[in-house]
């Protein structure tokens, strides 16, 4: 067994304090890294919302063909024979429609556009659910709560805020 060698004067005890307190400085400066890089994800999510949905908007508008193949596939809209992703397809739900919508709201939108996507899931509500509350974490969308309490999602994009009457409400 080792013992401490401390000299007269106690300085092993103040070396030990002041590792300690670097230490924790160290720390508070990468927790403080941390969350400013958190909020900058957040807002090129935002600012990528925007511009998804700016160009979506652009295709209902003059077409689909006025876009590439390329940014068809970048904005979830690319056919290509099959089924889009299911996140993918959520996540056009919220995108196109513009309104928060709770679960049930984004499963009826997802039978009229891509029923198949919904048939692979034993229970959709609950697939839906977990689809946008990570949507919610990766900071593409935003859950709500809407006038009678219940949870909705919408898309986050950096001009529009929180619909009228919804109070903000992060879930997780």
């Amino acid at each position: 067994m080792e013992t401490e060698k401390t000299n007269s004067d106690g300085l092993h005890g103040i070396e030990v304090q002041a590792s300690s307190i670097s230490a924790q400085q160290v720390v508070k400066a990468a927790h403080e890294e941390l969350l400013q890089l958190m909020r900058q994800r957040a807002e090129v999510m935002k600012r990528i919302g925007t511009v998804k949905q700016t160009i979506a908007g652009l295709a209902n508008l003059f077409g689909e063909q006025v876009l590439g193949n390329d940014l068809l596939e970048l904005i979830d809209r690319k056919p290509n024979g099959r089924q889009p992703g299911f996140t993918k397809a959520c996540r056009r739900v919220l995108m196109e429609v513009r309104r928060p919508l709770g679960a049930r709201e984004v499963c009826l939108e997802l039978e009229r556009y891509a029923p198949a996507v919904l048939a692979r899931h034993k229970d959709p509500l609950a697939s839906v659910t977990t689809v946008l509350n990570r949507l919610v974490d990766y900071g593409e969308a935003r859950s709500l709560s809407n006038d009678r309490g219940r949870r909705v999602w919408e898309w986050i994009s950096e001009v529009e805020e929180p619909g009228a009457g919804f109070a903000t409400r992060r879930t997780a």
